[in-house]
């Protein structure tokens, strides 16, 4: 105990005596430490609006007027049990008119023109939304097989594709640059770190080889420089969190005209404790491994 509190001691001390070294560290930290939240936060941005937009993609299959309802059940049961397949629709051909007119109750043309026909003129179908948005183009192969050429009269693949491919490759560009962005940033903050405790190390150059003499264990004379990164981290944390408060309030009536399905603030007071964690960990550890990396290469020890 006595060990340990002299290590805590001097990695405090160290702290202190560094001045604005230690200020230029912890904004670093902090800088890192912000955009570090900030992409837990862009995240769930990401997510909810590409949640947003996938439910509103799907696959349509019409159809012909001559195929029976049962038929089309049949052939609803057989998607539902595709793995792809997270959900499907069945609209009669009543439904689909009750919901075209629906649609164009104001127009006197469509309505004057649905009433002078003497059948029905939709079709009946289902429509189709996969597990994930790369799944649509297997549950496509499944429908454009030649059994099914007597029943189906068409299915809306071809007309979505596009944005449906375009959907699948902003998930994986988000994914990969979100992945990126966080490597380069720790791997910067780590570097600030280690050059902070080398000059630290390259200060005291004397006063550790005065320790080495008497005896001091490579422990206690390491523990310091650990201390002092965990510092670093500790504090960063906390003033990088304090700073996003604002910055959440500000952004989340912003964030809510684009993503309607996302309340931002809501979302960071449910989760409060665990981004908090989250940031504090963050920090923490990259103090460490800097400390770690420094005093080892530097120390000899």
């Amino acid at each position: 105990m006595v060990t340990l509190s002299r290590i805590l001691k001097y990695g405090w001390q160290a702290f202190l005596r560094n001045g604005w070294l230690s200020l230029s560290t912890i904004s670093i930290m902090i800088l890192a430490a912000l955009v570090f939240e900030g992409l837990i936060l862009f995240n769930v941005m990401g997510k909810t609006a590409l949640g947003s937009i996938q439910e509103k993609i799907d696959i349509s299959v019409y159809f012909k007027s001559t195929v029976d309802e049962d038929t089309i059940l049949n052939m609803k049961r057989s998607l539902e049990g595709l793995e792809e397949v997270k959900s499907v629709e069945y609209v009669s051909r009543e439904q689909a008119l009750e919901e075209f007119k629906a649609r164009h109750e104001g127009e006197e043309t469509i309505t004057q023109t649905l009433a002078e026909l003497d059948e029905n003129p939709l079709l009946a179908s289902l429509n189709i939304k996969a597990n994930d948005p790369s799944q649509y183009e297997a549950i496509a192969s499944y429908l454009e097989n030649e059994n099914l050429g007597d029943t189906v009269e068409k299915v809306t693949y071809a007309q979505n594709q596009v944005v449906i491919d375009r959907l699948v490759g902003l998930i994986d560009t988000m994914k990969k640059g979100g992945i990126t962005l966080t490597v380069f940033l720790a791997f910067l903050a780590v570097t600030v770190t280690f050059n902070t405790i080398r000059l630290a190390i390259f200060s005291n150059r004397e006063q550790i080889g005065i320790m080495r003499l008497v005896g001091a264990s490579n422990v206690f004379i390491r523990g310091p420089y650990v201390v002092e990164g965990i510092i670093y981290g500790i504090i960063a944390g906390i003033i990088g969190f304090l700073i996003l408060v604002p910055v959440i309030s500000f952004l989340s009536p912003y964030v809510g005209r684009f993503i309607p399905e996302l309340v931002l603030s809501d979302y960071f007071q449910a989760n409060f404790f665990s981004l908090v964690l989250y940031q504090l960990l963050f920090c923490i550890v990259l103090g460490i491994v800097s400390s770690v990396i420094a005093t080892r290469r530097y120390l000899q020890l």
